[in-house]
């Protein structure tokens, strides 16, 4: 099977096929960011994957790209269950040994926006970010286990400040910090309903210019599940995480 470069015009009709599954996929190409390799034809693609710090791969047959796919620096495999797992398997000797594999990640999707939740959520501006950078790094470390501040603290403020500029960072500050593009809630302050406050509200703002929000989790992360659920969101399908 033959292994090509894929154009953006491709590879957006192909994520528009499984939008729930490919959002990744298509806000990277819409951006220019990254490389993608794909198998298919000009009419259709039958399967791709995005190459980069995290390799993405998507549709049947996802082994095909464990030679085009594996570049130095590899930092995370992840995706859907079934391409991620073939993708794996056939490139496993090629790539580091994982430090954790999280399979069975359930993707949560909400179409109907839930009844308001009465928070003060806002859009994260230039001042917040003394108070996002702390909150950022917390919750990076929680879902990935690497401090990302000692890893690489110029290149992680500089991603924190790119997302407040491209209106991707929201807030609500009450006697602390929910930092609602992860989904994190200052441990001080939680159990008091504001993860599930701020969320809807978020929910509403986003379904107001979209037709989906969607997130995925760790299977063991049953507060977060318990959330999202009680928030009205359903799960869609299953993602796999490899970390190196």
């Amino acid at each position: 099977m033959t292994v090509f470069e894929p154009t953006t015009e491709q590879v957006l009709a192909f994520c528009a096929e499984s939008p729930v599954e490919r959002v990744f996929l298509e806000d990277v190409a819409r951006r220019g960011l990254g490389r993608f390799v794909a198998t298919g034809g000009s009419d259709a693609l039958s399967a791709l994957c995005h190459v980069g710090a995290n390799i993405v791969p998507s549709g049947p047959g996802c082994d095909v790209f464990a030679g085009t796919s594996v570049q130095p620096g590899v930092r995370m495999l992840i995706g859907e269950s079934g391409a991620v797992g073939a993708l794996w398997e056939a490139a496993r000797t090629r790539l580091p040994r994982p430090r954790e594999d999280r399979p069975g990640q359930p993707v949560f999707a909400m179409r109907k926006a839930p009844e308001p939740g009465g928070s003060a959520l806002r859009r994260a501006t230039f001042d917040d970010v003394p108070r996002l950078l702390p909150a950022c790094a917390a919750a990076y470390e929680l879902e990935l286990g690497v401090d990302p501040v000692a890893r690489d603290g110029d290149a992680f403020r500089w991603r924190t400040v790119s997302q407040i500029e491209e209106g991707r960072s929201w807030v609500w500050l009450e006697d602390g910090v929910v930092q609602l593009q992860q989904v994190w809630v200052d441990p001080e302050a939680r159990g008091r309903g504001y993860g599930s406050r701020g969320l809807s509200d978020l929910i509403r703002l986003l379904l107001a210019t979209t037709p989906v929000v969607t997130l995925f989790v760790r299977a063991e992360n049953a507060p977060a599940i318990a959330l999202y659920e009680a928030v009205g969101m359903r799960r869609e399908l299953e993602y796999r995480s490899v970390l190196f």
